[in-house]
């Protein structure tokens, strides 16, 4: 039974994996072809199309561009890009430089609440230039300050809580435009993100794909049949192209395997060539 897996992360973002490990476990899995999605970073690409050539797999450039509009953050997937490109690559760089301002802030708060922490530790553990909140999760997980990752938010990374430091991100239609200006698709992730429902999603797409966007993540390791219907009929209705992906990461999704989700996810090979095909007249005139 091949599938193919649009969302994956490596340790060259937040996944504990590297993406030769991840190739091996989609090989595993029966995936045919996946994309590398690290967040606001490319380099985990290489080593990716490296091992897809030796196990037959396919590799799909691809990359995670974290955005928000008014107090929703939203992510966008972007896929068929050419991710060698300077300018996208210096974008890429200034969002991690966010982090970066970012995160020591959070370390801050953090000690201040009396957690024995440093930045030099999280950046040690994370290994790679895109260090985010999950990393700085997984060492509270190794300090014993929180049992999961789903712990460290609760407690203290999320929106809301003690330690949660706002990030400055570009609007949707930046993040759009740069994938567009790449040669790729833009793909809405994990729309529960969005935080509306019905005729108020609707409005969020029409105006996202008059910005650009060409597609929405309908097929989702956590999506319910009810949302997966609803996503599916809203690309329809707004001929916007079906992707799908498992939002793999390892230690801080645990419950989350490459390919099949929580176990019942499967992404048709099927939606692949509709997203080449798109990719083809992507970049704007």
């Amino acid at each position: 039974m091949s599938r193919i897996d649009l969302h994956l992360h490596t340790t060259h973002s937040d996944g504990s994996f590297s993406p030769a490990e991840v190739l091996r476990l989609a090989h595993k899995a029966e995936v045919t072809a996946l994309a590398i999605t690290d967040h606001d970073i490319v380099s985990g690409i290489p080593e990716a199309i490296t091992a897809g050539a030796e196990l037959g797999i396919e590799i799909i450039p691809g990359v995670e561009i974290s955005s928000r509009i008014g107090n929703t953050e939203l992510h966008i997937l972007g896929y068929c890009l050419r991710w060698q490109d300077p300018e996208l690559n210096q974008r890429l760089a200034a969002l991690r430089e966010s982090r970066h301002s970012r995160n020591p802030q959070i370390i801050e708060q953090l000690r201040s609440l009396g957690l024995d922490v440093t930045y030099e530790e999280v950046r040690a553990l994370a290994g790679t230039d895109s260090v985010g909140r999950p990393h700085i999760a997984r060492l509270l997980m190794d300090k014993r300050y929180a049992t999961s990752a789903k712990d460290a938010f609760d407690r203290y990374l999320a929106e809301g809580r003690p330690a949660y430091v706002a990030r400055e991100l570009p609007m949707p239609a930046d993040a759009i435009a740069w994938i567009r200006a790449a040669g790729g698709v833009a793909v809405l992730a994990h729309p529960t993100w969005a935080k509306v429902t019905g005729e108020g999603l609707n409005r969020l797409l029409t105006t996202l794909k008059a910005e650009g966007l060409g597609g929405i993540e309908v097929h989702y390791s956590t999506h319910t049949k009810r949302q997966t219907t609803e996503y599916l009929d809203l690309a329809k209705r707004l001929n916007l192209l079906v992707t799908g992906g498992s939002d793999f990461h390892g230690i801080t999704k645990p419950d989350i395997e490459v390919g099949t989700g929580r176990g019942d996810l499967k992404v048709s090979k099927r939606l692949l060539d509709p997203l080449k095909e798109a990719a083809l007249f992507a970049s704007p005139s």
